[in-house]
């Protein structure tokens, strides 16, 4: 049970959960390749990472375009020689009642949320067939186990992402893992992206009031990463004490 040494590809991996997870893995051996968006603030993150011994990589990417998924992983592939574990956490939440006709939040979150981590499937798949080994973690929400108000077109990705993971868990064989993670209210920027200013104010004060630490999601994600590789862990729900 051992995460050192395993190369692991990060989406999502400037701020919250992902960066959390980048450094956790890092400080365990882990050698990560980090993806997101913004360059800047992703270079940050890998210099405290390379700053603490850590063996790190990163690109800019956007899960929504696939030639950029198909990038990290071979950024991944020419840097280390191989790819041990895809996290798809990359993810946004411009939630809003349906009446609002946000249509292009509607396909930004189906964009990102969803096709994001199909695009990771599609990159990290034949390299995980020709190693004979790999491990797909893809970041869900509890938002795939209870549909509310606001949330149903970040629901339905969140549903669908589980659904896929459950599916290639299904197809993957005896030689590769499918872990589904779950959060619940985590402080991270989240609420930034919500354009529904009433919603932004509830989803702020919720996260301010119970919202965990990223890190606690991280500590899910090394412990499916660390577990031997004949034992696949399906999902982990992790959530605030406090979250009804």
């Amino acid at each position: 049970m051992s995460i050192a040494g395993k190369v692991v590809a990060i989406t999502g991996a400037s701020s919250g959960i992902g960066e959390a997870t980048a450094r956790l893995l890092a400080e365990r051996g882990a050698k990560v390749v980090l993806g997101a968006r913004g360059l800047e603030r992703l270079q940050a993150v890998a210099a405290r990472i390379a700053e603490a011994s850590g063996d790190v990589a990163c690109a800019s990417i956007d899960v929504s375009r696939r030639a950029d998924l198909a990038a990290l992983v071979k950024l991944a592939c020419d840097r280390y020689g191989r790819l041990d574990v895809l996290v798809s956490n990359a993810g946004i939440m411009p939630v809003s009642r349906l009446d609002e006709l946000r249509v292009e939040d509607w396909e930004a979150m189906v964009d990102i949320n969803l096709k994001g981590v199909l695009y990771g499937i599609a990159a990290a798949l034949p390299v995980f067939r020709a190693q004979g080994s790999g491990h797909f973690v893809n970041v869900a929400s509890t938002a795939a186990h209870r549909i509310v108000p606001t949330m149903a077109v970040y629901c339905g990705t969140k549903f669908a992402v589980r659904a896929i993971s459950e599916g290639l868990r299904q197809e993957a064989g005896d030689k590769l893992r499918v872990t589904v993670i779950s959060p619940g209210f985590t402080r991270t920027n989240f609420a930034d992206g919500v354009t529904s200013p009433e919603v932004k104010a509830q989803l702020s004060a919720s996260a301010d009031k119970l919202g965990m630490p990223p890190e606690a999601v991280a500590r899910a994600i090394a412990f499916a990463v660390e577990q031997p590789a004949d034992v696949d862990v399906g999902e982990i729900i992790v959530r605030p004490t406090a979250q009804g």
